[in-house]
Parts: C-alpha cells; sequence; structure tokens
C-alpha cells in the first residue's frame, strides 16, 4: 500500500539542547567565532582523538584551507575521485592545480589505489581520498602510495563522521581530514565544517587563513583579555564558524553514538529485507571498516527490470518515497567536460555506477515502519517491472 505522506530523503535532528544552546548564545555577548567555537574545536579534537580541530563554515572551506597550508598551487595536479560532489574537485580548481580524476572500486564506490597510481605524474602534489557514502578508503594503500611519491593525503570526510579504517577514526590518518556539517549529514550545524589534523603546521596556517589571514580572531581582539592589534600574515579568506553554529554542533556532538548506533540500525534492516530481491544490489560493507551510513546507495539491476534508473526514482516517489542519486561523476559535466576535453567513457566504473544508482533514505528519525514502506515500495516496483 503506498504511504500517505511523503518520506523525504532526509531529516535532520535539532533537538531542545541545541534551541536552547543557540538562544543563550543569542542572549550572551558574543555570537560570531568565540568561545563555544573553542569549546566545540576541543570536543570535537578529544571525540576523534586528534591534535587539532579547526572549525570552519564548510567543508568545501576545510578542503580549499588543507590545500592552501600544503601549499598546493597553479603548477600541481591533484588526483582525486570523480564520483563526488563538486566541491571536492572545485576546491583544487581554486589553488589554481588541475585535478586528476582516478576511477573507483566497483564495490565500495571508492577511489580505487590502482588507478592512483597510473595518474601519478611529475606535478603530483596531493591525493584527496573520498569516503563515498560513509565506507572508508583503503587508505593503508593510499598512505603507502603518498609515501612512496612524496605526496599529501588530504581526506574528504563529508560522509565519513563516526567511520573508522582498521581501528583507527577517519580524522585521524591523512595529513589532513575534512568534514561536514551540512543539514543532511550526520551532525549538523546548519551550515560548517572542520579540518582535523595531527600536524601543527597545518593547523597553524589553517586557522588564520581561515580569517583573512591576520594573526588574531576578533575574540583575541575584543575580549577583556585582548588587545586590538593584529597583522596580516597571508592573503586568507571568510571561512569561519560563528558561536551560533558551534553552540548546535556542541549538542549534536554528544548525540553521535546515538544517532550513528540508529544509521546502522536501520542500515542493517535494509540489508536484510532487500537482501532478496535480485533487481537491486545493496551496499558492500567491508570487515575491516566501520561505516558512517551517511548514504544507503542501492543499484538496481538493469537486466531484471524493464525501467532505467531515472524511472526508478520516479515509481518510488509516486509511492512517496523521497529518493536522491549520488552521484554524477563530474567529468561528464558541463565545466569539465569543455575545461579538460572529456568526452566519457574515461572512467568506467564511475559512469555504470552512476546509471544505476539510487539512495534510499537513511536517517535517525526514521521508524522501522518508514524503513518497511521503503523496502515494500521496492518490492512493488520489482514485482512490476520484472524483465
Amino acid at each position: 500500500m503506498r504511504r500517505e505522506h511523503y518520506l523525504p530523503p532526509f531529516r535532520h535532528i535539532i533537538e531542545e539542547e541545541e534551541i536552547a544552546e543557540v538562544v543563550d548564545t543569542l542572549k550572551s555577548d558574543w555570537v560570531t567565532t568565540g568561545p563555544k567555537t573553542k569549546d566545540f574545536e576541543e570536543r570535537f579534537k578529544k571525540y576523534l582523538g586528534c591534535r587539532h580541530a579547526v572549525a570552519v563554515n564548510s567543508c568545501t572551506a576545510a578542503l580549499h584551507l588543507s590545500l592552501a597550508a600544503c601549499g598546493i598551487s597553479h603548477k600541481d595536479e591533484v588526483i582525486t575521485s570523480p564520483f563526488t560532489f563538486a566541491a571536492t574537485a572545485e576546491v583544487i580548481i581554486h589553488r589554481g592545480a588541475t585535478p586528476k580524476f582516478a576511477d573507483i572500486e566497483r564495490e565500495t564506490f571508492n577511489i580505487d589505489p590502482v588507478q592512483i597510481v597510473e595518474k601519478i605524474s611529475e606535478r603530483t602534489r596531493a591525493i584527496i581520498p573520498v569516503h563515498y557514502a560513509g565506507h572508508p578508503c583503503e587508505m593503508d594503500e593510499i598512505k603507502e602510495i603518498a609515501e612512496d611519491h612524496d605526496l599529501v593525503v588530504i581526506e574528504d570526510a563529508a560522509h565519513a563522521l563516526g567511520a573508522s579504517y582498521k581501528k583507527k577514526k577517519i580524522g585521524t590518518i591523512g595529513d589532513s581530514t575534512c568534514f561536514s556539517f551540512y543539514a543532511t549529514k550526520n551532525i549538523t550545524t546548519g551550515e560548517g565544517g572542520m579540518l582535523a589534523t595531527d600536524k601543527d603546521e597545518i593547523a597553524e596556517k589553517a586557522s588564520i587563513l581561515s580569517l583573512h589571514g591576520i594573526s588574531k580572531d576578533a575574540w583575541k581582539r575584543y575580549s577583556s583579555e585582548g588587545a586590538w592589534a593584529y597583522e596580516i600574515l597571508f592573503a586568507g579568506y571568510k571561512y569561519n564558524m560563528s558561536d551560533m553554529q558551534a553552540a548546535i554542533g556542541i549538542h549534536q556532538l554528544r548525540k553521535i553514538e546515538r544517532m550513528q548506533n540508529r544509521r546502522a540500525e536501520i542500515a542493517r534492516k535494509y540489508n536484510k529485507a532487500l537482501a532478496d530481491i535480485p533487481e537491486i544490489v545493496t551496499p558492500t560493507t567491508k570487515r575491516h571498516v566501520v561505516h558512517a551510513w551517511h548514504l544507503y546507495p542501492i543499484l538496481i539491476n538493469p537486466d531484471l527490470l524493464t525501467v532505467d534508473r531515472n524511472e526508478f526514482v520516479e515509481r518510488l516517489r509516486s509511492e512517496n518515497i523521497g529518493t536522491s542519486v549520488h552521484f554524477k561523476p563530474l567529468h561528464l559535466h558541463p565545466y569539465y567536460r569543455t575545461r579538460y576535453a572529456f568526452s566519457g567513457g574515461e572512467f568506467p566504473n564511475s559512469e555504470e555506477i552512476f546509471s544505476r544508482e539510487v539512495s534510499l533514505p537513511l536517517y535517525p528519525r526514521m521508524t522501522d515502519q518508514d524503513v518497511m514502506d521503503v523496502v515494500e515500495a521496492i518490492e512493488r516496483i520489482a514485482d512490476d517491472c520484472a524483465a
């Protein structure tokens, strides 16, 4: 039976604790970057077990700052996945460098280390692995490649807060790791991000660059212990996080284990309920990782269905089930086709997965009945559209 009410692809959780903390911030003497942002950074690095956490206004900012702090510039190439959101490659271009794409593994949809090696040139300076859907990349292999070729590893962990690789939390492995707190992410500050690193020099430069390249942030200058004087050390950016955002993040971080457990529980329910539907393929999780389950990406089996992926999505919509698609490979977008002369066919795994992928609803506010509604809708579509 079709759902009576639409089930959206995602819903955030903002509870009374977050609301009260924001109100407290609004009633205080400080609403921009200040004590609550610093508190959030301290809590975040304690959660991860890393030396430094720099709170910023987006994961995009964290990626850009990481590249800048590592000195990536116009003469350099940076290897990343084409199967990702726009920001991953855009920040490379904004540094004047050239993005070089390496195709993905068919199993996890993560960047393939073998393909990385094939893309390395004399100009290569860094690798940006993307932990797709919250499943960690093969970081041991990627770090070994980086060490062999003297490359920096900057992890795009927009999907991967709460994930682990071989018992190491994502955020403690690469030279820098970048997290997103966008509304759809595993914790949210509305908009926001975090740069995590164990390297003092990256953290120091990123922190300065995040606020116009000046030597002291406003909190240090305008508080009772501060002084007005500052110096501009670099041509920086306006990437700082406000205390209003951090107020939300402080309480979101306190709830992360509960929310992650619910995500994992929903994923298990999907895995079990969808396992016997041959018309779709459920996600793979390697045994040596803890999956963050930001997304639950299924693949349709085109040989067993009379509809393609787009029609499958529309049929789910007609069942009042919202979905999304992650992602159209970057090299297929007009900008990259024009600037870098891509024509399609260069990254066959990315292109095939894109043609078959559907991201099902997965978020802690879903009920068990919501999950079963999704499963039953897929069963009906599979029955109606069997080849």
